[in-house]
């Protein structure tokens, strides 16, 4: 049942079945889930059945295009009376990640497959896609002015950091030799062919004016 679902309705059952609820969920997304999980059975008015199993819960379209909070916290109960608990757990995709590198440090931002982010007013530090911000440094000696040679340590913190990713980011300046994102695509090419092919785009541009909104709005582009 489970493994018939894309990667967006993988992602949207795990955000149901655990964690904030989605806000603002559309209904056709829910029609096209729950046609996957079970069957979807039009009934008076605006009436739906959705049936998982031998499990059934009855839900009325929506005035607007999205289910309230409400109907949404009772889909949820309704998955979970379904039996879906436990799949949901080993199905949760992993995550989308960003990774912004120079030659001196590599800022990684990874969503570990929410969807749906309630986005609130507040004191909170900025969490693009609520992404959780990691820093890996590189160790750098007085090499007089020149620039330090690339140590696969540094990299190789990177890719062990991009092993749960699902759909990859790169983001750096330059080209060529002065390019830490250009090495760090050759070094997952040769050292972690897995990884490599999570890799969906690549961006080059000024990091020293880049702000974490510029971060957020290529991932939107790109996921």
């Amino acid at each position: 049942m489970i493994d018939r679902l894309d990667h967006k309705q993988e992602t949207l059952l795990a955000s149901l079945l655990a964690g904030k609820l989605p806000r603002n969920l559309p209904w056709n997304e829910v029609i096209e889930l729950m046609g996957r999980l079970g069957e979807v059975l039009p009934r008076s008015g605006n009436e739906v059945e959705f049936v998982v199993g031998s499990h059934r819960a009855f839900f009325n379209r929506p005035h607007t295009h999205s289910l309230e909070v409400d109907e949404v916290s009772r889909l949820r109960r309704f998955l979970h009376e379904a039996g879906l608990r436990a799949a949901a757990a080993e199905t949760t995709p992993a995550g989308r990640t960003v990774v912004v590198i120079d030659h001196r440090s590599a800022r990684i931002y990874q969503d570990l497959g929410g969807s749906g982010v309630e986005r609130k007013e507040t004191e909170k530090p900025f969490d693009p896609h609520g992404f959780h911000r990691h820093l890996i440094h590189r160790k750098e000696s007085d090499y007089a002015g020149q620039r330090v040679p690339e140590e696969d340590s540094f990299y190789e913190q990177i890719a062990e950091a991009l092993k749960p990713a699902r759909e990859i980011i790169l983001i750096g300046h330059g080209t060529g030799k002065s390019s830490a994102l250009d090495f760090l695509v050759e070094y997952l090419k040769s050292h972690d062919s897995t990884i490599s092919q999570q890799v969906i785009a690549t961006e080059v541009t000024d990091l020293s004016a880049l702000t974490e909104p510029q971060i957020e709005a290529i991932a939107r582009r790109h996921f």
